[in-house]
């Protein structure tokens, strides 16, 4: 659940890019991201941790899946701050 998660640095040195239509807003879990000392980004690179993809997440997907970017789904992101 969102509302229990404590800040942490669980994602420090971590870089994310989000992409497609989530149940919150993105700057929701972009706010997330950064208590948890991750860095958010507009485009992907070879740099990129993570990939946080909603339902039609298009070339974003598409080119993080070339580049062998973990993809994570939201519930998959809360797991990582437990």
């Amino acid at each position: 659940d969102y509302n229990t998660v404590k800040s942490s640095r669980k994602f420090d040195k971590k870089t994310f890019v989000i992409t497609g239509t989530l149940s919150k807003p993105r700057n929701f879990f972009k706010q997330l991201i950064e208590e948890h000392v991750g860095k958010v980004y507009g485009s992907i690179s070879s740099k990129t941790n993570y990939l946080l993809a909603g339902s039609e997440a298009g070339t974003k997907l598409s080119k993080a899946n070339k580049l062998k970017i973990i993809v994570l789904q939201e519930n998959e992101l809360l797991d990582l701050l437990k």
